[in-house]
């Protein structure tokens, strides 16, 4: 696969009291990664009471404190981001190998976004079929697990990630890319850890996934959403 010489890749991840599972994801991220083109790795914690900090700074990441909330974290990391193309990638999500050179090969044949399939870390049947739609191509099927890829030139004239959203912000952010360029969803898939299923149960949580996805739909304001997702799926 050929390398682009010219551009540069920026990961950012978000972070909150992760220090279990973000080692092994920034490990990860070491042993994929083929190409020389990540420039950096910017975790943006958001206010950590456990070791988190301290694991991504001795696996070598740039650390940044930021404001409470996924979207605000994400256009943080990517305000400080040096690479012309920004990965956002969840804390417990592991990239397959030679991510990177995907990455830069679907920008060079002129994608300006786009993402990965999908795989849970669970052989639940009904979690494997859900992930399998990950691989078509509409945004019914995008999620923020899935990870993303977007050049910074695209980011910024979108406006990035809305931060009214404290849910649902990677598919808010995701289907007004669609209407804006082309979306590529690559080859190879990203492991996602299924642990929240595991906490709450899978059909409890897919349920009231659904549900979000519906009143989303249906018009339901940013605060509504997160009203929802605290009453049935954190509490």
């Amino acid at each position: 696969m050929r390398q682009n010489k010219d551009h540069t890749i920026s990961i950012i991840i978000p972070v909150l009291n992760e220090e279990k599972i973000l080692g092994s994801v920034l490990n990860n991220l070491k042993k994929t990664s083929t190409s020389g083109k990540v420039k950096e790795v910017i975790c943006v914690d958001g206010g950590s009471t456990d070791s988190t900090v301290t694991v991504a700074k001795n696996y070598g990441a740039t650390v940044l404190g930021s404001r409470r909330g996924r979207a605000k974290q994400l256009n943080f990391g990517a305000k400080h981001a040096t690479g012309d193309i920004l990965y956002f990638l969840h804390a417990d999500t592991l990239t397959p190998k030679n991510f990177d050179l995907q990455i830069l090969k679907a920008v060079q044949d002129g994608f300006e976004t786009g993402c990965f399939r999908m795989e849970f870390d669970t052989k639940n049947p009904i979690l494997r079929f859900f992930a399998y739609l990950s691989r078509l191509n509409y945004t019914l099927c995008r999620g923020g697990d899935q990870s993303l890829f977007i050049k910074r030139e695209l980011f910024e004239k979108t406006n990035g990630f809305d931060e009214n959203y404290l849910i649902y912000e990677d598919t808010e952010f995701i289907t007004r890319l669609y209407q804006e360029t082309a979306f590529k969803i690559l080859p190879d898939t990203v492991l996602t850890s299924a642990r929240k299923y595991r906490e709450k149960g899978w059909l409890r949580v897919q349920f009231h996934f659904a549900m979000i996805h519906l009143k989303n739909y249906m018009g339901a304001k940013p605060e509504e959403l997160y009203q929802y997702y605290q009453r049935n799926i954190l509490a």
